[in-house]
């Protein structure tokens, strides 16, 4: 059979381009670290890697919230330990208040402190966490939730708290199925039915600044002043206890989705990342072979009849 020059040019030179072709893609491939570089390199590889790079974009996401949830619980178990400490002192105070020997100027003494103590634990209410939002306001977390107020009973000024945020609960998804609460409504934990912990300072405070209070009448605020002391208390453990098991959950679900993003990790790499021994050794062959291609190519070209005239 007959082969034209032109034709035997035309196919070299087509031979010499697909193997310089392939020297470039292990090239690249080796540069990249990647095994893929275009879709149509594996399909079926590649849309898997898209469903798992896709499903650990997820993952990460639920670690963000995760992370978020945290810190926003962990300044809620802050803030309440620090009033838990706030009303067992002024717990204790009431106790001291009900010596029979305690002079008007001692009991304004203590009434100095209660009222200490109403604007210390108004600011706990009102605490925020790292972001500024505030923690006891439910939805409402751009405001304070508790505003301070005043108003003359009888001649006399009530100081209180009013709640201006709801009951609702901020949540977070935390996991593929779920959602954790990460904020509280101060007004289950500070105002729950008759009991207002705000009232109630301000109240036993006023009997004992008043020098003409009567030993019933101290006594009986005392009592008063006790029992709605104990029950915030009881109150801020409740919402603590529950921050404190979001938190171990929270805890849990971090070691499940490190493990799952790592599973993630290690399957993207099988389908996708080069082996860069046998690259190399690819990358070898290659070069042989287009440089004996190459020079194979030049003689055959520089072949004509006058070669065998002379």
């Amino acid at each position: 059979m007959r082969i034209s020059t032109s034709t035997l040019y035309e196919q070299g030179s087509a031979k010499i381009s697909d193997l310089q072709s392939a020297l470039v893609t292990t090239q690249q491939q080796l540069a990249t670290g990647k095994r893929m570089l275009t879709p149509a390199d594996d399909p079926n590889a590649m849309a898997q890697v898209l469903d798992l790079t896709q499903s650990q974009s997820v993952n990460t996401q639920f670690s963000t919230n995760r992370q978020t949830a945290t810190t926003s619980l962990s300044a809620v178990d802050g803030a309440l330990s620090s009033a838990t400490d706030l009303l067992q002192s002024l717990r204790t105070l009431t106790v001291t208040a009900g010596n029979p020997n305690m002079t008007s100027t001692q009991l304004a003494s203590i009434a100095a402190q209660f009222r200490q103590g109403f604007d210390s634990l108004l600011s706990l209410a009102n605490a925020t966490d790292a972001s500024g939002n505030y923690l006891f306001g439910g939805y409402h977390t751009a405001t304070p939730p508790f505003v301070k107020t005043s108003t003359v009973v009888s001649g006399v000024t009530v100081t209180g708290a009013q709640y201006v945020g709801d009951q609702g609960q901020r949540q977070l998804q935390v996991g593929s199925t779920r959602q954790l609460g990460i904020s509280e409504s101060g007004q289950g934990i500070f105002q729950t039915g008759t009991q207002d912990i705000f009232k109630t300072l301000d109240a036993f405070a006023t009997v004992l600044e008043n020098p003409a209070s009567t030993p019933s009448q101290i006594t009986t605020a005392l009592q008063t002043a006790n029992t709605n002391i104990s029950a915030t208390m009881d109150n801020v453990l409740t919402a603590r206890a529950s921050a404190g098991s979001k938190l171990q959950e929270l805890d849990s679900l971090n070691s499940y989705g490190s493990n799952l993003d790592l599973q993630y990790s290690q399957s993207l790499s099988s389908l996708q990342d080069l082996d860069y021994a046998k690259a190399a050794t690819k990358l070898a062959q290659q070069q042989t072979t287009l440089q004996a291609a190459q020079q194979s190519f030049v003689k055959i070209s520089n072949l004509s009849l006058f070669n065998y005239i002379n």
